[in-house]
């Protein structure tokens, strides 16, 4: 039997700007809201650069609300994702335990990246982009059919939430004292959470929040939590922390902290048009076991065609940014995301360069019309608090 627990996916139309439950928080904090993705987010409290060095030094906290908690369900529902995911659920043996992968369409590039955990043997936890939920959501469903397996798939974002399903908030606490604030948040959890493992999450009760799942996963490259829980009680959890000395951050933080740690953003880094193994995350994909996926065939015979590189700029011609060109002995590339790095005091980037290109080797960028030289690294930049290059 295929079951598929929201058929409307194809008759959405959403507004022109969702709102995530924290939205009258950000607004009452001082926060500067923008358009992202559809979404109405904060993209700083007043200073970038602060939220950046608190998130780095002691604690910061992200509304990640506006991605896309999708959990799975049903008898089939591991061998559905053996074949829909690139990375291997066999791996998932443990409740709470957690995978990255990514999900490829038939020509090996790359739907969306995404984390997803084991909770039992008939009940997987997905989290998706937020800008890619819907299209994800068709896809998947579309796979369902195709293969005729006993899975439901349920959104859990507020405005996606099936009548009767609770929607759920999403607040990532990162930093070297994130942990220690969450547990002065929330120190009934503490005794069952310290002990939590990186990729890997647990169930805890709180008697006035509910049911709080607690993941340590992140995207700064900072060690925190993850905390996905009833939507109308993420102001009450984000008023704790608050509390706690956790220092709100908005996206344009969490966009200098994530390519510091030499991660990838969906739509810059990578997209439909990108393989996995051109863009870094090979080890995201399991091409070894006996299983098919989609986009296996097309990932087998195509191999690797570029590299992901980091780049640090020599010169102060300007800030490396996404589309520059990169000439390089080897051929093109391109930067994929750059920024000025708070923590360095830097220019660096993530680039797209041919394979014959080495870490160490120089290369020259186009900025603003000059040409601007870089040192090929291998990223994390910086991992820890630590500069890693």
């Amino acid at each position: 039997m295929t079951t598929v627990s929201w058929p409307e996916i194809m008759n959405i139309t959403a507004p022109a700007l969702r709102q995530t439950p924290l939205a009258s928080r950000h607004l009452a904090l001082g926060a500067r809201m923008v358009d992202f993705g559809g979404w109405e987010m904060p993209i700083h409290y007043g200073s970038q650069l602060d939220e950046h060095h608190a998130v780095r030094q002691e604690a910061g906290m992200f509304d990640v609300s506006h991605m896309c908690v999708v959990d799975a369900q049903g008898g089939g529902v591991r061998g559905f994702l053996r074949a829909v995911l690139a990375n291997n659920v066999d791996k998932l043996q443990v409740s709470g335990k957690a995978l990255y992968t990514c999900m490829l369409n038939p020509q090996g590039g790359i739907l969306d990246d995404l984390i997803v955990y084991y909770l039992d043997e008939s009940s997987f936890r997905l989290i998706v982009n937020a800008a890619t939920a819907q299209k994800d959501l068709q896809w998947l469903a579309q796979q369902i059919r195709q293969l005729g397996v006993d899975v439901a798939l349920t959104p859990r974002r507020t405005g996606d939430a099936p009548d009767g399903v609770a929607p759920l908030a999403i607040i990532a606490v990162q930093g070297p004292q994130a942990r220690a604030r969450t547990w002065e948040a929330m120190p009934d959890a503490q005794a069952a959470a310290q002990t939590l493992k990186p990729f890997h999450a647990i169930h805890h009760t709180d008697s006035q929040l509910g049911e709080v799942m607690i993941a340590r996963t992140g995207y700064t490259g900072e060690d925190g939590h993850e905390l996905i829980l009833p939507a109308d009680q993420a102001v009450a959890l984000w008023n704790r922390l608050l509390d706690a000395g956790v220092r709100p951050a908005g996206l344009g933080a969490r966009d200098t902290l994530r390519l510091e740690a030499g991660m990838n953003l969906y739509g810059q880094d990578m997209d439909e048009q990108t393989s996995p193994l051109d863009c870094g995350l090979a080890w995201t994909v399991d091409l070894e076991a006996p299983r098919d996926f989609v986009g296996k065939t097309a990932l087998m015979e195509q191999g690797r065609k570029a590299q992901l590189v980091g780049l640090v700029s020599l010169d102060r011609a300007g800030i490396l940014r996404s589309g520059q060109q990169v000439d390089t002995p080897h051929g093109e590339g391109r930067v994929t995301s750059g920024t000025f790095s708070p923590t360095m005091q830097q220019s660096i980037a993530l680039a797209s360069v041919p394979p014959g290109v080495e870490v160490g080797a120089e290369v020259h960028v186009q900025v603003r019309g000059k040409s601007a030289r870089a040192r090929v690294v291998r990223p994390p930049f910086v991992r820890n608090g630590q500069i890693k290059v």
